[in-house]
């Protein structure tokens, strides 16, 4: 019995060391007159800490992997533009319109498939292994894409990539709003910024980074695999980056985090965080009351004007910016063959990527959303401006730079509407799959209207899109006036701040920081839009 009594007490002895391992390494955690771990209090040191080991081991997973998956995101979708130049039109005996049909049938799948799979994902308990899933099966209909054979092959694999592709770009937005808030902090603990627009801009620059690497890496193989085991390059071209995107599919399962509440690689305490912080950003628990179903959330979102607003922007802001579907096409204007005009097609989205992330810093530090937005693509009607005056080599490759700057504003348009329409989750996830959903439109009109037949000067399709910008940046103003007049509002009465609050939210939000009620719904006052 004493050896027994021993060997208990040893035990006991290293869980007792293992807790008080896992508190000291959190930091924010301390025990209160009962005994029980509690947060510490907020805007403390001790809390400040544990935030910044938080955020850290969270930017090192999931950044990354969200921006590799990115990149392979875009060069599986648009593997299409650059085979184009090495015969692939020739070898499927498709003509210019069948081709545009090619271009646009993806967007059949990929604008409706959205706002399901984001409403999913609102209740998908394992969101890593939702995405990576989706990531794979991408990968595979990508690499398939090499074996079609004629204009019915290949419009079945598009319209089957777009399907998986759907769950991506805002369900990895969505993703990044369950953890990440709109205050300052450390991003990868180096330089104070706000934690959800710089992340999602690091996620945009993976698109960006894409069409400058898609570019390279299609160059090396259209270049150096012509003929290799009796097959084209442009089918090596589908196979090589297909097999890629498989493997990175199914890293990002163990990657990516999960909930709040059920991340596999986070401590108890650390998830409590988590949601301690997101409570504290908007004044209410990230989360959903018991009648807040996804269909619910749906129907909030469609009545709420300001989603309308963002869509029909959205459709104008990608249709002016449809020219990335052809780019290639558009670098091939200045007269060099295949392998130099890949090569000079990714030096304009390498300054993009950069650009997009000193631009995402710069709106962090202001607090600043609409000419954040806008301006860059008063940049590319600039760039078409220039393209549609001179023929020039210099005068069109720096027009192709402008152009590609102006997706530096897309880039953090789905963060906008997420901090305009915070809560219910089910919500926010319904407006971000409806404003990308219908919003990529834009791409699939966008996709007649580059027609070949007005090349090399394409001044049909730059009128177009300058025109599609235009209305966009007015539909932006009304938006942001349509914020401001609302914080107004929160400003001259401090009721009118608890008008939209949810008590069971704000219940969960007190109970998860370990104060009353009535000190929960004073930190909700502090709420404000971001415009």
């Amino acid at each position: 019995m004493s050896i027994r009594r021993g060997d208990d007490k040893e035990k006991i002895s290293i869980e007792e060391t293992q807790l008080r391992s896992q508190q000291e390494d959190l930091g924010s955690f301390h025990r209160d007159a009962d005994g029980k771990d509690d947060l510490a209090p907020l805007g403390s040191e001790e809390r400040a800490v544990a935030e910044k080991k938080l955020l850290r081991k969270l930017d090192y997973r999931l950044l990354p992997t969200v921006f590799i998956i990115y990149v392979m995101n875009y060069i599986d979708r648009n593997g299409i533009t650059t085979a184009r130049l090495k015969g692939m039109q020739e070898d499927l005996g498709i003509n210019d319109v069948q081709y545009a049909t090619v271009i646009a049938i993806l967007y059949a799948t990929y604008c409706p498939a959205q706002i399901p799979s984001n409403m999913l994902l609102n209740y998908v308990k394992r969101p890593s292994l939702y995405i990576g899933a989706c990531v794979v099966a991408w990968g595979m209909t990508s690499a398939l894409t090499g074996v079609t054979k004629d204009l019915g092959g290949i419009i079945a694999c598009r319209l089957f990539i777009g399907l998986p592709e759907a769950a991506f770009y805002p369900g990895t937005v969505y993703l990044l709003s369950r953890w990440y808030t709109k205050k300052a902090s450390m991003i990868l603990c180096f330089t104070p910024l706000n934690e959800l627009a710089f992340r999602s801009a690091v996620l945009y620059a993976g698109l960006l980074i894409s069409n400058a690497f898609g570019a390279l890496i299609a160059a090396g193989i259209l270049a150096n695999m012509e003929g290799k085991r009796g097959i084209r390059a442009w089918r090596w071209l589908f196979f090589i980056e297909g097999a890629i995107t498989i493997c990175v599919g199914f890293a990002s399962m163990w990657l990516l985090p999960d909930n709040t509440d059920n991340t596999r690689w986070l401590s108890k305490a650390e998830q409590r965080l988590a949601q301690a912080r997101l409570s504290d950003d908007a004044g209410e628990a990230d989360r959903d009351n018991a009648d807040d179903s996804a269909w619910r959330g749906l129907k909030l979102a469609i009545k709420d004007p300001l989603v309308l607003l963002f869509i029909v922007t959205t459709i104008l802001q990608l249709l002016g910016l449809s020219f990335v579907n052809f780019f290639p096409t558009l670098t091939g204007t200045l007269g060099f063959n295949t392998t130099v005009t890949l090569l000079l097609a990714a030096p304009p989205w390498l300054v993009a990527s950069v650009v997009c992330c000193f631009s995402a810093w710069h709106m962090d530090r202001t607090g600043e959303r609409f000419f954040h937005i806008a301006s860059w693509w008063w940049g590319v009607i600039l760039g078409f401006i220039i393209a549609l005056s001179t023929m020039s080599v210099a005068g069109r490759y720096v027009s192709l730079f402008l152009m590609a700057c102006g997706y530096c504003g897309f880039a953090v348009t789905l963060v906008w509407v997420s901090n305009t329409v915070p809560r219910p989750p089910s919500k926010r996830a319904a407006a971000i799959g409806l404003v990308n959903g219908f919003g990529n439109l834009g791409n699939v009109i966008g996709s007649y209207t580059w027609r070949a037949e007005w090349s090399p000067e394409y001044r049909p399709s730059m009128a177009i899109s300058l025109t599609a910008l235009v209305l966009s940046t007015l539909l932006s103003v009304w938006i942001r006036h349509i914020l401001i007049r609302r914080n107004k509002k929160l400003d001259e009465d401090e009721k009118a701040a608890m008008e939209g609050a949810d008590r069971e939210r704000v219940e969960e939000a007190a109970r998860i920081e370990g104060i009353t009620f009535e000190q929960a719904m004073e930190r909700r006052k502090g709420f404000r839009y971001l415009y």
